[in-house]
């Protein structure tokens, strides 16, 4: 049911098959663990919690930990010192600073990405106040726990937004985060894990490796990792694994989309060795995402992501149905898998010109003819940005932020009585800025 509201590609060869490519890292070391500060300890706690199925199927799944008592998780406390904190940004800088430079001789010269780039910039400097201000929350909040290892691979981090007070087990979103699958980063989704937080939902943002530092399948496993990790371990956090929620963004909401339908096919399958269950995530989320690649090629390479790039990405032409949920669900050998699909909600905006809101309106048809539960909320005159950053930094009401969190609250009485009378939403950006933003964004 939909609603709606105010040429050459240039692929590496890569010797790769689709379903060992998704299919989870083998488990570390059990000797292998990590400490608050991320230090390798002989504690066998990420072991464990990595492999806790003990390579049995779905049907043997471990039953999941019971959240930690109410009363034992006290406030969070700063795990890092000023020094640390300065060392960590600094890291962080480089480490994209020299992914950027990589990507560029990728690109090469090119009218169209180059004067996107310029206008990425603009667009950057007018939400600057608003952008500082999550920065700060992000470096020096006690709320916030920064890199958590959740694997062995290169930028195998998440971040942890957690609420002022845990008294409780809390819901938690896994969330992936956009980039064009090539400047995607986890402090992306800290606007979202603050605002969430505020509202007593714990926020796992799951970094990724982005291109060229990885391909697809590179950034499908690691997602599914980082979702492993919270599946398994969440509770440690004050969060409740009986409600674990996965969503995504833009390039994110395609790749959570990817992990999810190749996890419920390897279930339906009767497969081993997996690592978590789809019967583990509770609904799932996709903001603004494409889930049919082979009709977005041509879009992408006429605003400035080129076909022979993106082909790279992608492992090349052959590979784009294989990385499309919508084209994998209508596939006959999914369809012992559609039982085993969450709940699904997609929400995308009508003036979207990045990612056409035609491409969430295919995907909920295509489930809904499988008999699959998905719905789809549309935000009429809402672009890109609009509902993931310019909304979010104006304050006040906020249409997509508030139907989130009555779809995460939906089963539980005290949270939506709070939800009725919210706390006020702050704006972190003036409003002639967000406008000129909204005007000068290349996405």
């Amino acid at each position: 049911m939909t609603s709606s509201l105010p040429a050459n590609h240039g692929s590496r060869d890569l010797d790769r098959s689709f379903p060992s490519s998704l299919s989870p890292t083998s488990s570390p070391s059990p000797s292998l663990s990590f400490d608050a500060d991320n230090k390798i300890t002989d504690a066998p706690l990420l072991s464990r919690d990595l492999s806790s199925n003990n390579g049995h199927g779905t049907a043997k799944h471990k039953p999941r930990r019971r959240a930690a008592a109410a009363g034992k998780l006290s406030k969070p406390k700063r795990q890092q010192s000023f020094s640390r904190d300065i060392g960590h940004a600094a890291s962080e800088t480089y480490l994209l600073t020299r992914l950027t430079f990589t990507l560029l001789r990728y690109l090469g010269l090119g009218y169209r990405w180059i004067t996107r780039l310029a206008a990425l910039a603009f667009y950057a400097i007018l939400l600057m106040p608003g952008f500082l201000q999550v920065a700060y929350y992000y470096f020096f909040s006690s709320q916030v726990r920064r890199s958590i290892i959740y694997g062995y691979q290169p930028r195998n981090r998440l971040d942890l937004y957690l609420p002022e007070n845990i008294d409780g087990p809390k819901p938690v979103v896994a969330f992936v985060t956009g980039g064009a699958w090539i400047i995607g980063y986890k402090a992306w989704g800290s606007l979202l894990g603050k605002q969430l937080a505020e509202r007593d939902i714990i926020v796992a943002c799951i970094d990724y490796r982005n291109f060229p530092q990885g391909t697809i399948s590179d950034m499908i496993n690691d997602a599914s990792q980082g979702i492993s990790f919270i599946c398994n371990n969440i509770s440690d956090y004050g969060g409740d694994p009986n409600r674990i929620y996965l969503m995504g963004q833009s390039a994110g909401a395609h790749i959570s989309a990817c992990a999810l339908v190749e996890q419920a096919l390897k279930e339906a399958k009767g497969e081993e060795s997996i690592s978590w269950s789809v019967s583990q995530i509770k609904a799932y989320f996709g903001l603004s995402g494409g889930y049919n690649l082979c009709k977005l090629v041509d879009h992408f390479n006429s605003r400035g992501l080129y076909r022979s790039l993106f082909l790279s990405i992608m492992e090349g032409e052959e590979s784009l149905q294989l990385f499309s949920p919508e084209v994998r669900v209508e596939d006959p050998s999914f369809k012992d898998a559609v039982p085993l699909l969450p709940c699904i909600t997609l929400f995308h905006g009508t003036a979207d010109c990045s990612m056409p809101s035609t491409s969430s309106q295919t995907f909920v048809d295509a489930l809904q003819r499988l008999g699959a539960r998905a719905d789809l909320i549309l935000y009429e005159g809402k672009t890109h940005t609009d509902l993931f950053l310019q909304d979010p930094l104006r304050g006040g009401k906020d249409d997509l932020f508030d139907n989130l969190v009555a779809l995460i609250h939906a089963d539980d009485k005290e949270a939506l009585a709070k939800d009725a009378n919210p706390p006020p939403r702050r704006r972190l950006v003036p409003e002639v800025l967000l406008r000129l933003a909204g005007h000068i964004s290349p996405f």
